[in-house]
C-alpha cells in the first residue's frame, strides 16, 4: 500500500470516528463563534484572588475561635464559700441529720425495702459472684468437649462478664420500671438511678478489661496485660467515683459555681491519672498489631520516636480544655486520637481481608490463572479502596479535608463555559480509577465463573471482555467529564490536532490501533490461539490496541505490532483445529524386514501419550538410501499442548529402544576402501 493512500485511509477513518462526536455534541442553534475555547478567561485571575481571600479569611476566623476562652463558672469567691462551708460543717451536722430523717419518713416502707434490696444486691455481687460463676462453669463443663479448644476460654470469659454485670443490670431494669410507674423526684432517688447506671457500666467495662488483659486470651496481652489492667482499673474507679460525686452534688442542687468547681477538679484529676497511664510507652505500643505494610510501619516508627511528644501535646491540650479553652483542647485531642484509631482500624480490616485473599489463593492450583487473576484484581481493588478510605477518613477527622477541598476549589482553567479546579480533576481521576479497577475485577470474574459455565471459548470471552472494558471506561470517562463540567463539544477542539498528528507522524500508531480493533473484533486471531509469525511459535496471551503479546514455550514474550499481524502471513494453529501432522524419518539396515519395521513404528506411536488419537498414525517407505532403507512416521499432535521438539525426542527414544530389542540395526554412514597390490616400486636412489 502506498504511503499516500495509507495516509488518506487513516485520515478518513479518524474523521469517521470523530464525526459522531461532533454530531452528538453540536448545538444546531449555536453559531460558529460559540465553539469551546481553552484557556484562562479575563475574569479568572480575579476569581482566583477572591476565592483565595475567602479561604484565608475563613481559616483565620476558625483559628481565632480555637483560642476563645470559655468562663470556668467559678472564681476565688467559690473557693472562699467552700472553705467557709467546710469550717462550718460541724454546725450543720444536726441539719443534715434532720434532712435524712425527713427523707426517710417520705421514703416509707416501700422505699426502705428498695434501699435494703439495693444494699443486699451490692453485698451479694461482691461476695456471691464467685459462687454463681463456679456453678455456671460446672454446668458448662459437659459442653466443653463439643467446643474447639481455642473457643472455650472465650466462652468462659464471656460468662464471667455476664455474671458480673447481671445484678446491676437487673437492678437498673427494676429501677427503670419503678421510675416509669411512679414519678418520684427526690434527690436520693435520682442519685440511686445514676449510681445504678455507673455500677452497670463499671461492671461491664471493668470485667471486660479484666478478661481481655489478664486471662492471656490474646498474645499481645501476655507481657504487659496485667500492669496495664491495674492502671486502667485505677483510672476507671477514679473516673466513676468523680462522676458519682458530681452527679450527687448536682442532684442535691448545690450552687452552680460549686458544681463548676467540682467539674474542674474532677476533670483535672482524671487528666493527671490518664497521663500517668500513658507514660507506659512500651506497654501501650505493644498492643498495636504489627502489619508488614510500608505506611503502617512508618506510622509505628513515628509513634516509637515521637510518643512522648504526642502525649505531651495531648496533656497540654487536656489542661487547656480544663482551664476554659474547650475548642482548642477538643480539636487537638479528638483529632489526634480519632485519626490514629481510624487508621489502625482501617489497616486491621485491610489486613484481615488481604489474609483471607491469600488463604484463598493458596488453595487454588498454581496453573489456575483465571482464579489467581480474580484474586489479584480483588486485591488491587481492595488496596485502592483502602488508600482512598484512609485518606478520606483521616483527613476528615483531622479537619484538613474541608480545607484542602476549598484550597483546591480555586479555578485554574476555563474550558469553554466550564471552570476547572484541581478538586474536580482529582474527583474525576478517582472515579475513573474506580471504574478501571471495577472493570478489571468484573472481566476476571467473567473469565473465571461465567464464561466456563456458559460454554464460551477463550477467544470469544476475550472479545466480550474487551468490549465490556471499553464500555466501563467510557462510562467512567463520561461521568468524569460530567463532574469536571466539560461539554462534549470540547472534544471537537482536539479533533483537528489529532488529524494533523496522524497526518504528520502518528501514522504507524494509528495503523496499529485500527489493526488492534480489527484483530479483536475480527475473530481471526484471538487470545489463547497458537500462531506462528516469522518462524516464532507461541500463544497469544494479550491483544492490546497497539500490539499483541505472544508467549513461546520457552516463556519468552514477544510484542508484535498489530499492523504486522494484519499485513503479514501468519499460521494460526487454533483457528479451525489445533491438531497438526508431523513426520519423523527413521533409517534401518538393509537386512531388516520392512513390514516388521512398519509395525514397530506404529506400535511406538500408538503407545506415546504425546501423540493424539485425532487420526491414526501411518508409516511410509520413503527410499533406498546409500546405507539404509528409510521410513517416514506420520502422526498427529495438539500443538497447543505439545511441543514439537518434545514429541520428536520422546519418539526417538522409544524407537531406538524398540529397534534395539528387535535386533534391527540402525546403520550409520560408512565407506569401503580397497587398496590394490602389485603397483610398480620406485627405483632405488644411487648414492
Amino acid at each position: 500500500m502506498q504511503p499516500q493512500i495509507k495516509s488518506a485511509m487513516l485520515a478518513l477513518m479518524m474523521m469517521v470516528f470523530l464525526l459522531p462526536v461532533g454530531t452528538w455534541a453540536a448545538d444546531p442553534e449555536a453559531s460558529p463563534q460559540e465553539a469551546p475555547t481553552i484557556g484562562l478567561s479575563e475574569e479568572m485571575g480575579d476569581a482566583m484572588l477572591r476565592q483565595a481571600t475567602e479561604v484565608r479569611d475563613d481559616l483565620t476566623r476558625d483559628a481565632r475561635s480555637l483560642f476563645e476562652r470559655e468562663p470556668l463558672g467559678w472564681d476565688l469567691g467559690t473557693l472562699t464559700t467552700i472553705y467557709r462551708w467546710a469550717l462550718d460543717f460541724p454546725a450543720h451536722i444536726a441539719t443534715l441529720v434532720g434532712m435524712v430523717i425527713q427523707h426517710s419518713r417520705v421514703l416509707g416502707a416501700a422505699g426502705s425495702l428498695l434501699m435494703l434490696v439495693f444494699i443486699v444486691a451490692v453485698l451479694y455481687s461482691l461476695i456471691g459472684q464467685r459462687r454463681v460463676l463456679q456453678r455456671m462453669a460446672r454446668r458448662l463443663e459437659p459442653y466443653r468437649e463439643k467446643m474447639p479448644e481455642t473457643v472455650y476460654p472465650f466462652v468462659l470469659s464471656g460468662l464471667r462478664i455476664v455474671v458480673a454485670a447481671l445484678i446491676p443490670l437487673c437492678l437498673l431494669a427494676a429501677y427503670g420500671l419503678v421510675d416509669a410507674l411512679v414519678r418520684y423526684e427526690a434527690a436520693w432517688f435520682v442519685i440511686l438511678g445514676r449510681l445504678l447506671i455507673l455500677w452497670a457500666v463499671g461492671a461491664l467495662v471493668l470485667n471486660l478489661l479484666r478478661e481481655s488483659l489478664t486471662r492471656d486470651l490474646f498474645e499481645v496481652t501476655t507481657k504487659y496485660g496485667r500492669p496495664i489492667y491495674r492502671l486502667v482499673r485505677l483510672v476507671l474507679f477514679y473516673s466513676l467515683a468523680g462522676i458519682a460525686i458530681f452527679w450527687s452534688a448536682e442532684a442535691l442542687r448545690l450552687p452552680a459555681d460549686i458544681l463548676a468547681f467540682a467539674r474542674f477538679v474532677i476533670s483535672l484529676s482524671i487528666v493527671v491519672v490518664l497521663f500517668l497511664l500513658h507514660l507506659q510507652k512500651k506497654a501501650l505500643l505493644s498492643f498495636l498489631p504489627s502489619f508488614p505494610y510500608p505506611f503502617y510501619q512508618a506510622f509505628l516508627r513515628f509513634l516509637e520516636r515521637y510518643f512522648y511528644i504526642v502525649i505531651g501535646v495531648v496533656l497540654v491540650a487536656a489542661l487547656l480544655w480544663c482551664f476554659g479553652y474547650a475548642n482548642l483542647g477538643r480539636v487537638v485531642i479528638v483529632k489526634i486520637w480519632s485519626s490514629g484509631a481510624a487508621f489502625v482500624l482501617i489497616m486491621l480490616i485491610y489486613h484481615f481481608a488481604r489474609t483471607a485473599l491469600r488463604r484463598r489463593s493458596s488453595r487454588l492450583a498454581r496453573d489456575d490463572e483465571a482464579g489467581h487473576t480474580v484474586l489479584n484484581s480483588l486485591n488491587s481493588l481492595l488496596l485502592y479502596a483502602t488508600v482512598l478510605a484512609t485518606a478520606t477518613v483521616v483527613l476528615n477527622l483531622l479537619g484538613l479535608l474541608a480545607i484542602l477541598r476549598r484550597v483546591m476549589s480555586i479555578p485554574v482553567l476555563s474550558l469553554g463555559g466550564a471552570v476547572i479546579t484541581l478538586w474536580t480533576i482529582v474527583s474525576a481521576v478517582v472515579i475513573l480509577l474506580a471504574f478501571f479497577f471495577a472493570s478489571r475485577l468484573f472481566r476476571a470474574y467473567l473469565d473465571y465463573r461465567i464464561f466456563p459455565r456458559l460454554g464460551i471459548d477463550q477467544g470469544l470471552g476475550y472479545v466480550l471482555n474487551t468490549l465490556f472494558n471499553y464500555i466501563f471506561l467510557a462510562i467512567g470517562f463520561l461521568i468524569s467529564l460530567r463532574i469536571v463540567g466539560i461539554d462534549l463539544r470540547f472534544l471537537l477542539v482536539f479533533a483537528g490536532a489529532v488529524g494533523i498528528g496522524v497526518g504528520l507522524g502518528l501514522q504507524s500508531l494509528a495503523a496499529n490501533i485500527i489493526s488492534g480493533f480489527s484483530i479483536i473484533f475480527g475473530g481471526k486471531v484471538r487470545k489463547g490461539d497458537w500462531i506462528e509469525v516469522g518462524g516464532t511459535l507461541g500463544e497469544v496471551t494479550d491483544i492490546f490496541l497497539g500490539s499483541a503479546k505472544i508467549r513461546t514455550r520457552d516463556n519468552v514474550e514477544y510484542l508484535i505490532p498489530n499492523a504486522d499481524l494484519v499485513t503479514s502471513t501468519i499460521v494460526n494453529y487454533s483457528l479451525s483445529s489445533a491438531f497438526i501432522r508431523m513426520d519423523l524419518l527413521v533409517g534401518v539396515g538393509y537386512d531388516a524386514d520392512p513390514r516388521e519395521v512398519e509395525q514397530i513404528l506404529l506400535d511406538v506411536a500408538a503407545a506415546e501419550p504425546l501423540v493424539t488419537d485425532y487420526r491414526a498414525p501411518a508409516v511410509r517407505f520413503v527410499e533406498y538410501g546409500d546405507n539404509s532403507i528409510n521410513f517416514e512416521l506420520l502422526f498427529w499432535i495438539d500443538v497447543r499442548k505439545t511441543a514439537r521438539r518434545r514429541v520428536r525426542s520422546a519418539l526417538y527414544f522409544a524407537i531406538f529402544e524398540a529397534l534395539k530389542k528387535a535386533d534391527i540395526e540402525i546403520p550409520f554412514p560408512q565407506r569401503d576402501l580397497h587398496i590394490r597390490s602389485g603397483l610398480p616400486q620406485p627405483a632405488p636412489v644411487s648414492e
